[in-house]
């Protein structure tokens, strides 16, 4: 039996940041043009999954929500009660699929149980299969998640029986700096403290500054008090090929070509919503890997987060790239990950009772979480069956209502939303916007600046 182990900070953050309108769940979908056998997937789970001890343990907060909470061997684990067997109704369309996910996005994990769920879906049009994973953000971040899907998978549909995961658990220490309670209390109360304990020596003064100091997103409809049903939706594989020849015409990334579709796919919902765009400038919190991609699988969470202002106001498609890429250019090489790091492991710190303000002060920072997940080049297999597509979305923390998510697999690309219902009520709509965005980003060449717009704000 595996001795109780706390939390790390960052871990603690995340669990404690679990509220009914905005669950702490990475979720992941797989989907198959074939019926995955389930006495096979079972097996692959024993043999794969199970090894690894953060599914077969729970978390019991501490007394008071003051201490970390700790992990604790699950004496009565079931299987059977994390992995489940559902079916779509008839057409078993992508809609039909998408309800469901949806469904299952706005259901709470059993906090009295290891903190995963895994339902194999069939009923797919084409007779095909669906497998949907739910995580709970303190056992693993989106990384973690897609490494810990693809332990379970094979390059052949011939299984092998040596498991691709690391069994037990890594810890990941804390990079950079980490704030004291009493710091980050005071950080609540006053978030220009946060410049007095930066100016102590710290290292990542001006990012910490910029940070607490960066003034509240402007309202739109995106904004504002979220329920406890979501929705999901996801665009068809996009080759990823045409992607990056598009970024090579354009002078840029593949990233900076993706983050400019959605950028334009949020003008056009908010303009379809009857909002006035002119000069509007919206935040995303992105996330920024902080672990190695290579060497064995680690689970907890080890990113930071950057907030890059999207120019949603500009209006010419080929001048939003040129300024989304000069901006994320600027961002590039900053410590501003590392401390936003920093900060969340201070979070974990914080006694349950003040989470909740430290929480709003900086999810109110930015309008939308936005992901961008590497996924492998090549196909897979899962319990022999080929992996046709794959997508993953992260809960929108900092009570946000949007989550944009991007991923590629196997020469494809994929853009998922997950959305608060009441605020964006037809995420399919965004999607459908950032296909017909990307469509015609793929046909913009490098050309000169034609300068800014005025905006609402300054932020970068």
């Amino acid at each position: 039996m595996t001795m109780s182990q706390n939390l790390s900070p960052v871990d603690a953050a995340w669990l404690r940041m679990e509220d009914p309108t905005n669950l702490m769940m990475v979720t992941g979908l797989l989907v198959f043009d074939e019926q995955v056998d389930p006495r096979r997937l079972r097996t692959t789970l024993e043999r794969r999954l199970l090894p690894l001890d953060r599914f077969r343990q729970r978390v019991r907060e501490s007394a008071l929500g003051i201490a970390l909470p700790h992990w604790e061997e699950d004496e009565n684990f079931d299987l059977d009660a994390h992995l489940h067997r559902v079916a779509v109704p008839a057409p078993g369309d992508q809609a039909a699929l998408q309800a469901l996910v949806s469904d299952l996005m706005s259901t709470p994990l059993d906090m009295s149980k290891p903190l995963w769920q895994m339902h194999l879906v069939d009923g797919l049009r084409g007779g095909g299969s669906a497998l949907l994973v739910r995580i709970h953000h303190c056992i693993a971040d989106g990384i973690a998640l897609v490494r810990v899907l693809l332990s379970l998978t094979d390059p052949t549909p011939r299984a092998g029986r040596s498991s691709n995961a690391t069994a037990g658990t890594s810890r990941v220490a804390a990079p950079g700096f980490t704030l004291p309670l009493a710091e980050m209390a005071g950080v609540l109360m006053d978030p220009l403290r946060a410049i007095e304990v930066a100016q102590m020596g710290l290292s990542g003064a001006a990012a910490l500054r910029r940070l607490v100091t960066l003034p509240a997103d402007p309202p739109t409809v995106l904004k504002g008090r979220l329920g406890v049903t979501k929705r999901a939706a996801w665009s068809s594989n996009l080759p990823l090929e045409a992607v990056r020849e598009g970024g090579r015409r354009a002078g840029c990334t593949v990233n900076d070509l993706l983050v400019a579709a959605v950028t334009g796919a949020i003008r056009r919902y908010l303009l379809d919503r009857g909002e006035d765009v002119t000069g509007l400038e919206i935040r995303a919190a992105i996330p920024v890997n902080l672990r190695a991609l290579e060497g064995p699988l680690e689970l907890g969470n080890q990113f930071g987060l950057v907030f890059l202002a999207l120019p949603v106001g500009l209006d010419h498609a080929g001048e939003r790239l040129a300024e989304l890429k000069r901006r994320m250019d600027e961002i590039k090489g900053t410590p501003e990950a590392m401390v936003a790091f920093g900060v969340l492991n201070a979070l974990g710190l914080v006694p349950t009772r003040l989470h909740g303000n430290l929480v709003e002060f900086f999810g109110g920072k930015a309008t939308a979480v936005m992901t961008n997940v590497p996924g492998p080049r090549v196909p897979l297999y899962l319990a022999g069956r080929k992996i046709a597509g794959i997508m993953c979305w992260v809960p929108q923390s900092g009570r946000l209502g949007l989550g944009v998510s991007v991923l590629s697999y196997a020469g494809n690309v994929m853009v998922g939303i997950a959305a608060d219902a009441g605020l964006v009520p037809d995420p399919e709509k965004l999607v459908k916007d950032f296909e017909a965005e990307l469509a015609g980003m793929l046909k913009v060449r490098r050309e000169p600046a034609r300068g800014r717009t005025g905006s609402r704000r300054r932020v970068l």
